[in-house]
């Protein structure tokens, strides 16, 4: 979800080391620190399938399957481009770590194009958005709403049962590079699960997998993610959330997560690393 908010701000998620990467500090997992965090898995694989993306298409639909955990080591990215057509373009990317697949993702790329004509229907109550200013452009704390309470960076205020609202300026992810819409749209996108399942306890469930849909790319270094709906059973639990920025709604984020009760984080003594 973010830095903490008694630490000096973090410069990027990775670093390069040759041709790979290694992780740092804001990238490493809260449930263990031997593994890297879901956050800035997505928003490399991300990196990787937009580097590949045919000029004028725009991302419609990220998936990454989280299916092995990302040791804190150096790793290898691989892309594959599925399909490139005229309208339509897929690309495969997978995170390779001591010869074995990691995580993978795919894209789905599509040219944009004008509307057909006629109305449809489409929600229309108000997103809500912090104060301007509160945030910095290169990463701030993330800011929290939970039910009708006020926007606030203090972790144990909004452990409770309300619906989650969570606001983010995010810092680069790879050292020496400016974060792009899509990156931001990818992290956020792992953050659904926290939205969605951060209780009055504390988070017990994990990532398989995340799934990001982007009408359109984000404007701004703000993002905002509200969760829209939990629906749990036996230990399996999807969370979905809408994506915005200031000027309105970008996308929905979807999860799908698994219960990991024996490490249940407890946001009430202090934030994710």
């Amino acid at each position: 979800m973010g830095p903490k908010g008694d630490q000096p701000q973090m410069v990027s998620f990775f670093r390069r080391q040759g041709d790979r990467f290694v992780a740092e500090k804001l990238a490493i997992s809260p449930w263990t620190p031997k593994n890297l965090s879901g956050t800035g898995v997505c928003g490399l694989l991300a990196r990787e399938l937009e580097n590949h993306g045919p000029d004028s298409f725009v991302p419609a639909r990220l998936t990454v399957d989280l299916y092995r955990p990302v040791a804190d080591g150096p790793f290898d990215m691989r892309t594959t481009v599925i399909r490139r057509g005229s309208r339509i373009a897929v690309i495969d990317a997978a995170l390779v770590q001591d010869g074995q697949d990691r995580a993978r993702a795919s894209a789905l790329f599509l040219t944009p194009g004008a509307e057909p004509p006629g109305r449809v229907w489409s929600p229309t109550e108000e997103l809500p958005t912090p104060p301007e200013g509160r945030m910095s452009p290169t990463g701030s704390p993330p800011l929290f709403k939970s039910g009708d309470r006020d926007w606030t960076p203090d972790f144990g205020a909004n452990q409770n049962a309300d619906r989650k609202i969570c606001w983010q300026s995010l810092p680069p992810l790879v050292a020496g590079e400016q974060i792009t819409p899509f990156q931001r749209a990818a992290i956020m996108g792992d953050a659904t699960n926290h939205t969605c399942h951060w209780g009055s306890e504390g988070a017990g469930y994990i990532n398989a997998d995340v799934t990001v849909t982007l009408a359109r790319l984000p404007i701004g270094h703000e993002l905002g993610l509200r969760a829209e709906n939990t629906i749990a059973s036996a230990g399996i639990s999807i969370g979905s959330a809408t994506l915005y920025d200031r000027t309105g709604p970008v996308g929905t984020c979807v999860v799908t997560t698994l219960s990991n009760a024996r490490r249940q984080i407890d946001f009430s003594i202090g934030p994710l690393a």
